[in-house]
């Protein structure tokens, strides 16, 4: 969870507000969700930050070559569709917040880079988080299977 916390910090620093039609390298965010990207490009990689109406996250993704994640097999918790991918949801936590439900997956993306996504929601909210998340599109047409 640490890289989470990293790049969370690292895209807060010199990033600048995309609205959801021109989000840099980010996907489509859902047609209606009025959420907005904050955008970062640095080297080969992008940092993407899903923000409410209020400037708090939604859900964030880091695009790069190499997958900053590793998903433990022992923390899968949802199945899900992702663009046409199948993805397993893996069960993350933060220690100074027990009560806050954290969920990453990685999305292979047909450029060969991968796609580490992550949300924080309170277990209520973790469903409807959840499909808002998978409702994004990326913009190649097909995403490779894993």
């Amino acid at each position: 969870m640490s890289a989470l916390l990293v790049l969370a910090g690292f895209g807060m620093a010199n990033a600048h507000a995309q609205d959801s039609q021109d989000g840099g390298n980010c996907p489509q965010l859902p047609t209606g969700s009025e959420l907005t990207w904050e955008y970062k490009a640095t080297g080969g990689s992008d940092f993407c930050r899903a923000l409410r109406a209020d400037g708090s996250e939604a859900f964030g993704l880091y695009i790069s070559r190499k997958a900053n994640f590793e998903p433990k097999r022992g923390n899968r918790a949802e199945e899900g569709v992702i663009d046409g991918q199948n993805v397993y949801w893996y069960k993350g936590e933060l220690a100074t917040k027990p009560d806050v439900e954290v969920r990453e997956t990685l999305v292979e993306l047909p450029d060969g880079r991968v796609a580490h996504i992550w949300l924080q929601a309170q277990a209520p909210q973790l469903a409807p988080m959840l499909g808002q998340v998978q409702s994004i599109r990326f913009p190649a047409t097909r995403l490779s299977s894993n």
